[in-house]
């Protein structure tokens, strides 16, 4: 009872943060793995999916009714995605991410420079493309993270709003809407391959998934209160955060 109990308040507190910027991991994966330490990583890791598909789509939701979401790009980024998470989930069964693992706390802190030195990054909405182009960009971007997600993960959500904030010209409120879309059809396409191998603590992953859908309601209510300028600080708490957990993965515990 009181695992469950933990666990809960944690998937809220990850539906909280992911609902606004992504890094919803960051809380909810270490929580999961420290109470069920026995347990085997894949079935934690299709549990924590189960629990963040709901939350990440009860965001997407609330976002939909609030926001005006720009549906030409996130359905091609989406479906280009759940594609791509499926493949990406299916190659790291055959290749480790060691390499990701190394080079990812160096990504991440380019993201932060360059989003803290642009301080007018992500103010203003205005779409940088439309038609075949906008496309061809939204499938290219799916692809990328969602292969991501899929093989790796840690940081997808942020990814996503930085990239649709630097690339798309979207603003940091409009890009979360988008992203949460996208993070849908990874999670999809990661919880039908952990399901269908029979990776799922069934009862777990509901009740988290219930405090996750509580905790994204509210960090989505606090995003579209606060606008942009809210999710834009959140978002480098939340990569900051990233780039010393990364870091300490791949350079220290390893």
């Amino acid at each position: 009872m009181v695992d469950y109990l933990t666990l809960g308040v944690a998937a809220f507190a990850a539906g909280l943060v992911d609902a606004v910027v992504g890094g919803g991991g960051l809380i909810q994966i270490p929580a999961i793995f420290s109470v069920f330490n026995t347990t085997a990583p894949a079935t934690l890791l299709g549990t924590n999916k189960m629990a963040s598909v709901f939350g990440t789509a009860a965001a997407a939701v609330n976002y939909a009714r609030r926001v005006r979401i720009a549906w030409s790009t996130a359905a091609p980024a989406s479906m280009a995605a759940l594609v791509f998470a499926f493949i990406g989930a299916y190659t790291v069964t055959k290749i480790p991410p060691d390499f990701l693992r190394s080079l990812l706390p160096l990504v991440l802190l380019a993201v932060a420079i360059y989003t803290f030195k642009r301080k007018d990054l992500g103010s203003i909405h205005a779409p940088l493309f439309t038609g075949v182009q906008e496309k061809a960009w939204a499938v290219a971007i799916g692809s990328l993270i969602g292969f991501y997600d899929g093989f790796f993960g840690p940081g997808t959500g942020s990814f996503l709003v930085f990239l649709f904030v630097r690339f798309f010209g979207f603003d940091f409120l409009s890009a979360s809407a988008v992203a949460k879309i996208v993070n849908v059809a990874c999670n999809i396409a990661a919880l039908a391959w952990f399901g269908w191998s029979g990776h799922l603590i069934w009862q777990l992953g509901l009740t988290m998934a219930v405090c996750n859908v509580c905790g994204s309601l509210v960090g989505t209510k606090l995003a579209l209160k606060h606008g942009s300028g809210f999710v834009r600080r959140l978002f480098l708490v939340v990569v900051s955060v990233l780039i010393v957990k990364t870091t300490y993965d791949a350079w220290i515990r390893w």
